[in-house]
């Protein structure tokens, strides 16, 4: 694995602005959102517009990644990807989610998820990810990936590699009348092959007009996880791979959760809806 040294917290930017016609999440300005009491099963109006916010998502996040490079910060991919939303009509949905101070998570080498951009400089052999969540027409759509910075070792590509197809794996095993553990079953079995931990207390969740619905996706095979896939569902996975302990710490900012043994760790995430045969893939630029 690559000897660099490991992360500190670096500068954060003032909050950046969003256009005032730009429609807010309910949240913004609260401490915590409203708990959702909806359906996860959405209707077919709800869906598609959850696709156009996905499609924003993505692009968004592919227009940040041209710009990982070694000595960019990661607040100037929160630049980039806060823009292009705003520049299609979206709202960043992390932007006051929370508190969360940014418009994306940018999380690298041994943070698992929720890194805060700041004025971190990216290195050569970085592993950089980007989690990307785009609100408009008052729904949301989240996405993230892991990408290469410069040189990287082959341990750490594999990491990357692998996790990407373990997500892949989970998604052929969307099924209605299948339970939720399924997808947990899948990715572990996988990732046990190659003797990677898989973090267990951060999951996918549903996801709709309510950014984090309350449906809980664990990536492990959990006993609890008995909901049973419907046609219509919404929810995302996310599979968080390490190599090595699935155990974690998390900075005094409340938010960077770091692997506890301070190994490398790599992660993807689409957001999804379960069809008549299997799933389809809302998060596509």
């Amino acid at each position: 694995m690559s000897g660099q040294s490991l992360l500190v917290p670096g500068e954060i930017t003032p909050v950046r602005s969003v256009p005032g016609n730009i429609r807010r999440p309910e949240y913004v300005g609260k401490p915590a959102p409203t708990p959702y009491t909806g359906p996860e099963v959405q209707d077919a109006d709800t869906v598609e517009r959850m696709r156009i916010a996905g499609r924003i998502a993505a692009q968004a996040m592919a227009e940040a990644a041209k710009h990982i490079a070694p000595g960019v910060t990661t607040d100037e991919l929160d630049r980039v990807a806060h823009e292009f939303m705003c520049d299609h009509g979206a709202y960043p949905s992390t932007l006051g989610y929370r508190g969360f101070p940014k418009s994306l998570c940018t999380s690298l080498n041994e943070v698992i998820c929720h890194g805060i951009p700041d004025s971190t400089v990216l290195r050569d052999g970085d592993i950089v990810n980007l989690d990307v969540t785009a609100y408009i027409n008052g729904v949301h759509g989240d996405n993230n990936a892991t990408y290469l910075c410069g040189d990287v070792d082959d341990e750490s590509r594999l990491l990357v590699e692998r996790t990407e197809e373990s997500l892949r794996r989970a998604i052929k095993a969307v099924k209605p009348g299948r339970q939720i553990n399924v997808i947990g079953r899948v990715i572990e079995s996988y990732a046990k092959r190659f003797g990677y931990g898989v973090v267990r207390d951060f999951t996918g969740h549903g996801i709709n007009t309510s950014f984090h619905s309350g449906l809980i996706v664990p990536h492990y095979d959990s006993p609890h996880a008995t909901t049973v896939m419907k046609p219509g569902m919404t929810f995302t996975i996310e599979p968080m791979l390490t190599l090595g302990s699935h155990d974690y710490d998390m900075w005094d900012d409340g938010w960077t959760v770091v692997t506890k043994d301070r190994k490398r760790t790599a992660q993807f995430e689409h957001t999804l809806v379960v069809t008549e045969t299997g799933a389809d893939i809302l998060t596509l630029p």
